[in-house]
Parts: C-alpha cells; sequence; structure tokens
C-alpha cells in the first residue's frame, strides 16, 4: 500500500528540502512506497501546480557551489498536489484516506494565525471563525486538519502526525497550539482527543533557497537542455534536525542525514538566532545602502562587522551549549555560506514579511537580554535600521519597496520618525509588544535611530560598531 506525506505549502523550500529528503530514500532503494501529494489553500497556489503538474510533477534540483559549480538533479518524491478551494472534497479524502501517515507544512512564520505577542491562535479571525462555525467544510490548513481528525477518530483510524517545518521556534508546539485552538472552537472533546493522541513534532530546517528567476530557468535550459516553468535551486548545505515523536509511521530520514533527537529546541534556537538573525541583519543594513543581493552584504566588511558583533555580543549568551557543537566555527560557516554569490540570493527576499520575523529571529534575543541584564545596543539598532529602510527610500534616492503584510503601518510609524515621533515604530504593539515601554529598549533604540538620522547607514554602522566595541572606562 502506498504510505502519504501531504504537504501543506509547496513552494520552493519545500521541494529543495523535505522533497529532497525522500527522493534520497527512494535513491537509496529505501521508502518506496512513500510518496508527497502537496496541497495548497490559497488562489496563488495554482501556479505551482500547473507547473509542476506540466512536467508529471517531476523538476529539477540545481545546487549552486561558491566555486560557481552546478549540480542538477530530477527530483520526483511529489507525485499530485490538489488546490484546495478548486478541490476541497478530494483534500478532504486524501487526509483522511488510511494511507496518509504524516502531514507536513511550510506556510510561512505568518500562516499559523498566532498573535506574536501572546502566542495565543487568533481565535476571532474571519477564517478561524468560519471554519469553526462549519468545520466539515474547511477552508484553512488547521480546518483542514481538524476536519480530518474527526474523520479518522470516527472511523478508527489512527491520526496522522502533524510536523512543522517553517522557521519558528518551537513550531511543533505552535502548530499542536494552532490545530487545539481550532478544534476547540467547534468540538472540546474532539481537542481533547487530539492533544491525547496526535504528535506534533519539533524541528529545525535550514537550507538557503532563494527565489526561482527567469534567469535561472534560461541557465538550465542552456545548459541541460531542459526547459521547465519552476525549477528550483539551492546551495549545497542542507539540514533537518526533528524530534523523535511520532504518532503514527514515517520514512526513515534518518538514513539519509536528518538528525532524529530527543529535544530540538537548542538546535533550533542557534539557527534562528544566529543565522536568521544574520539574514535581517544583511536585509536591514544592506538595503538602505542600495545593496542588492546577500553576498554583496556578506562580504560589506562594515555590515560584516557589525553583525558578527551582534552574534558575538548578543546572540550567543542567550544560547543553551550543544555538545559537540563549536558556535564559532558555525558562525564562520554562515559567512562562507552567505557570501556565495551563485545563490543570488535576494536581500529584498530576506526582508519580506519582516513583521514576522524580526519577533522570531531578533526581539526574542533582545527580551533575553533584557531578562539576564546584558547589553541591547545592537540589537535594537538593528530594529532601527528596519524602520529607517520603512520609510522606501534607499540613501542614493531610489525606491525602496516595503514587502509586508503590515507595510501600511511600517512605512506610516517609520516616517512618523522623521516628524520628531522616534519610538513611533516600536510602538507598533502586534510586532514588538510592550518593548517600547521598556526603558532600556527605548533609549538604545532612540539612541541607534537619531544616529542614524544623523549619520547616514554607512557612517552609522561603523561608528556604532566603534562605540559598542570600545571599552568602558
Amino acid at each position: 500500500m502506498s504510505k502519504n506525506i501531504v504537504h501543506f505549502g509547496v513552494g520552493n523550500f519545500h521541494r529543495a528540502h523535505q522533497a529532497v529528503y525522500l527522493q534520497d530514500l527512494h535513491d537509496k532503494g529505501e521508502a518506496q512506497e512513500w510518496r508527497i501529494i502537496g496541497v495548497g489553500v490559497l488562489d496563488h497556489d495554482r501556479a505551482m501546480k500547473d507547473a509542476l503538474a506540466a512536467h508529471g510533477y517531476r523538476y529539477s534540483l540545481v545546487l549552486k557551489a561558491p566555486s560557481g559549480e552546478w549540480t542538477r538533479r530530477e527530483i520526483r518524491s511529489i507525485t499530485d498536489m490538489l488546490v484546495a478551494p478548486d478541490e476541497p472534497q478530494a483534500v478532504r479524502d486524501l487526509l483522511a484516506s488510511p494511507e496518509t501517515a504524516l502531514v507536513t507544512l511550510t506556510i510561512t512564520e505568518g500562516g499559523y494565525n498566532i498573535n506574536d505577542e501572546t502566542g495565543e491562535f487568533r481565535r476571532h479571525s474571519p477564517a478561524a471563525m468560519r471554519d469553526a462555525e462549519d468545520p466539515e467544510h474547511p477552508t484553512t490548513v488547521f480546518g483542514y486538519i481538524v476536519q480530518a481528525l474527526r474523520r479518522r477518530r470516527t472511523t478508527g483510524l489512527p491520526p496522522f502526525t502533524v510536523l512543522s517545518c517553517d522557521n519558528l521556534p518551537g513550531n511543533g508546539a505552535i502548530v499542536r497550539s494552532a490545530v487545539l485552538a481550532q478544534a476547540e472552537m467547534s468540538d472540546p472533546e474532539l481537542a481533547e482527543w487530539i492533544a491525547n493522541h496526535v504528535a506534533f513534532p519539533n524541528s529545525m530546517v535550514d537550507r538557503i533557497t532563494p527565489v526561482t528567476t527567469s534567469q535561472v530557468r534560461e541557465e538550465i535550459t542552456t545548459r541541460y537542455g531542459i526547459e521547465e516553468q519552476w525549477p528550483v535551486s539551492a546551495e549545497p548545505f542542507c539540514q533537518w534536525v526533528i524530534e523523535d515523536n511520532f504518532c503514527h509511521e514515517r520514512p526513515a530520514f534518518e538514513h539519509v542525514g536528518a538528525d532524529l533527537v530527543k529535544d530540538v529546541q537548542p538546535y533550533e534556537l542557534m539557527k534562528l538566532r544566529l543565522l536568521n538573525a544574520s539574514h535581517q541583519i544583511l536585509a536591514h543594513l544592506g538595503r538602505p545602502l542600495g545593496l542588492t543581493f546577500a553576498h554583496e552584504a556578506a562580504t560589506d566588511p562594515d555590515i560584516v562587522a557589525f553583525t558578527r558583533l551582534y552574534l558575538k555580543r548578543e546572540a550567543c549568551p542567550t544560547l543553551a551549549t550543544l555538545p559537540g557543537c563549536d558556535v564559532e566555527a558555525y558562525i564562520d560557516t554562515l559567512f562562507e555560506r552567505f557570501a556565495n554569490a551563485a545563490i543570488a540570493d535576494t536581500l529584498a527576499r530576506l526582508a519580506q514579511d519582516a513583521s514576522d520575523r524580526m519577533p522570531k529571529f531578533i526581539l526574542g534575543t533582545i527580551r533575553d537580554n533584557i531578562d539576564a541584564g546584558r547589553a541591547i545596543d545592537l540589537g535594537a539598532g538593528v530594529c532601527a535600521a528596519w524602520a529607517y529602510g520603512c520609510r522606501g527610500m534607499t540613501e542614493n534616492g531610489e525606491e525602496l519597496p516595503v514587502e509586508d503584510s503590515h507595510a501600511e503601518e511600517l512605512v506610516s510609524a517609520a516616517k512618523a520618525a522623521d516628524h520628531g515621533e522616534t519610538l513611533a515604530f516600536a510602538h507598533i504593539s502586534s510586532v514588538f509588544g510592550d518593548l517600547a515601554v521598556d526603558p532600556a529598549f527605548s533609549a538604545a533604540y532612540t539612541d541607534a535611530y537619531e544616529s542614524l538620522q544623523t549619520l547616514g547607514m554607512r557612517a552609522w554602522i561603523r561608528s556604532f560598531s566603534e562605540a559598542v566595541s570600545r571599552p568602558s572606562a
């Protein structure tokens, strides 16, 4: 019998990461019965389905080494994709099928309908309320999962495991909270059953995967004579750490390099607060300077000095000790990866939806340091640099688009700082919570932003790094 992994959110990262692990197993002659069936719940997911279906769901993965060498392979582990708005019954039947044992998600940090300040599921959001009112005809990821678990419970089928693969600290706990809250809104008894029987492992994922551009498509055609609508490129590095907590069958991902561990938190915290935080710093310091690509920012001496200083002084003290892990070597590896010009990852992609990313990658570190009485100057400076860029203009006078679900609010608050309201941006409570009223943060943020206004980004980066590095008298 075939065994299904149903994946919500078939994007570039999933196709360059989880789908590749299953393909690696297939290539070893293992897990031949396992397949991935994708599900999209948004209207724009039709484009991905059409692109993949046109090639029988096979696509090219191109790994780009820093040397410029390309390595292509064909990925065949995704065998089908459904678009829920067009095929709702098919999605419901797929999730309720005896063949489905694992449900995985890459729905982005903002897709979990969680209040960043409280950590609670937004029960009063229109979509969540709609799925609670008519739970048999869901429209959201969590509505579909709850409806399927209800059917499986009724028919006596074991529940599937729900595995988040998004860049969220405690992503398993977050998806568990979302599913339980959605279930409680319509069926508290079902929610209790889910709490007692369904596994929600935490996981940590890592692979830099840029947007597929027309240039990538054309280059693949030129090099390999293959015309594809949606190939995917990525760096050679790949990591997947998974909590060994499943309630149903799973492929043996550990046979192809995944780490199955008891506790993912130390690994994910290191990645979120070092790698993902660095991405935010590169983006928010680099974009106002007119830089376009991550490798440009990652080889800019001033930005590199600032970023390394932040990691050493403010991020590393918040991390747990990992046996056998050399954190300094890990940081060196990060900059080697960031400097890979062949990837051509854009700072715009890294900055996109920063209102979802900054709370998880930077603000948590700031809060931990405040609680511990440690310095937060660099972290507050990153927040100020983000606000500085959200004014929508580079220092060269070029337009700087703000692509964010809260773009209007961010831009308005950022521009208010030009009229004397320096803390307006930090007072966006949906992002910063109550940080703006914390004396340590408000002082550090105000000092950083006012220095930015006076000096400009380049001089500010240099003077700020020098001031923070200078020993106190």
